[in-house]
């Protein structure tokens, strides 16, 4: 199938992938009168009293905001907030399928970090928790740090958070299949951007130790010149032998390379100059650092990468649902780095020791157990580290 051609002549039919249906009937004075005037009036009072009762009486304790500048929709780059509307919609459609959770695609017009925030907040009244999206780095991590500090309802970033969480709990497996462990691991990561860096930060808290980030300019090391505030941070987290050069350099004798960077930039020589039986996560999409055929042939013992025809897809489908689910079920407050470990912790749970293998260590995106796993782990975090505001239902 082409899929391009395709997808837009039903796009095109579609005219948009959701709809706002109400849940009440209106079709009598009385019913009418109930959800609307006069009725309507006193859940507004009794939300003018205590806001937490905006949960109670409203869609909001289910609703997500899904929001983009349109700074860096998918791997289309800078292409502005209207055209970002169709991804919006689609992950608004995976929040409901694969979640539960109602979702409404928000597009801003504004590239500035401040302008941007305010109007998140000043909109976020409206809704039980953030999700951004698709927003260029470093101007996503300063955004999602000031509306955490603004606002009193869960912010996610998913191309940061989702894909450190589907890392993690792939790279947790890999690591039993291959039998080597994460405080010994040498891990090499392709990229600089929002998603590298989560995965960078989220394997630091969960314990692994040795992480060297690479990028366009190369290795990032301490007191390397023209690196952003983020790579700074980084290049004092990360690279403690302070290593210099390119990629190829980092990878000699790595363990794991986690590729979220460009297409075909890993080479098979590179791939073995690597140790033995090594890891690679090639997850630039549509087209991999490496095939995994050439992978394959270089000897990785282990191949994962972001498409859904190959073994081991690193799909951000498998988190995001269950985290917002679990986040909204106990009305969390935030969506801490403990209820991402616990998101990781169960997704690899799902396989047992028995059923791992090489082609066979993250669940599948329609795996049924996966959002309810993701959930539950999520909501337990939340209560043991009292950002939790209900119990779960």
């Amino acid at each position: 199938m082409d899929y391009a051609k395709e997808s837009l002549r039903l796009h095109g039919e579609w005219q948009g992938k959701l709809e706002i249906r109400p849940t009440v009937p209106v079709s009598t004075k009385e019913e009418l009168s109930l959800a609307y005037t006069p009725g309507v009036a006193q859940p507004c009072l009794e939300i003018q009293k205590d806001l937490s009762n905006s949960y109670r009486y409203t869609l909001r304790h289910n609703l997500c905001a899904v929001i983009t500048d349109g700074s860096a929709v998918l791997g289309l780059g800078n292409i502005g907030p209207e055209a970002g509307m169709p991804v919006m919609e689609g992950k608004c459609v995976l929040f409901k399928a694969f979640g539960g959770v109602d979702a409404f695609p928000l597009c801003v017009r504004t590239q500035n970090v401040d302008e941007f925030v305010q109007t998140v907040y000043n909109l976020s009244g409206s809704f039980g928790g953030i999700n951004l999206e698709d927003i260029s780095a470093p101007r996503c991590f300063e955004i999602e740090r000031k509306l955490k500090e603004k606002c009193d309802i869960p912010i996610f970033h998913d191309d940061q958070h989702g894909t450190a969480i589907i890392v993690l709990a792939a790279l947790t497996n890999a690591l039993k299949v291959i039998k080597k462990q994460k405080e010994k691991v040498k891990i090499v990561i392709s990229g600089c951007g929002a998603a590298a860096t989560a995965v960078a930060l989220l394997l630091l808290i969960s314990g692994f130790t040795d992480i060297t980030m690479c990028d366009i300019g190369g290795i990032v090391y301490r007191g390397r010149p023209n690196m952003d505030w983020m790579q700074q941070e980084l290049s004092e987290k990360t690279n403690q032998s302070n290593l210099t050069g390119r990629l190829a350099d980092a990878m000699v004798g790595a363990d794991v390379l986690i590729g979220l960077s460009a297409p075909n930039i890993v080479t098979k020589d590179m791939v073995r100059s690597m140790a033995k039986d090594p890891i690679i996560f090639a997850c630039a999409n549509p087209t991999p650092e490496i095939s995994p055929e050439d992978a394959k042939e270089a000897g990785a013992a282990i191949i994962a990468t972001g498409r859904s025809d190959y073994p081991n897809q690193v799909n951000n489908v498998l988190a995001f649902p269950g985290v917002f689910r679990g986040a909204f079920d106990v009305r969390a407050a935030d969506i801490n780095e403990e209820m991402k470990l616990a998101a990781a912790r169960a997704l690899a749970g799902l396989i047992p020791d028995q059923e791992l293998s090489r082609e066979n260590i993250i669940p599948k995106a329609f795996d049924p157990r996966v959002g309810k796993a993701v959930a539950a782990a999520v909501a337990q975090a939340a209560r043991e580290t009292g950002v939790a505001r209900c119990p779960a239902e």
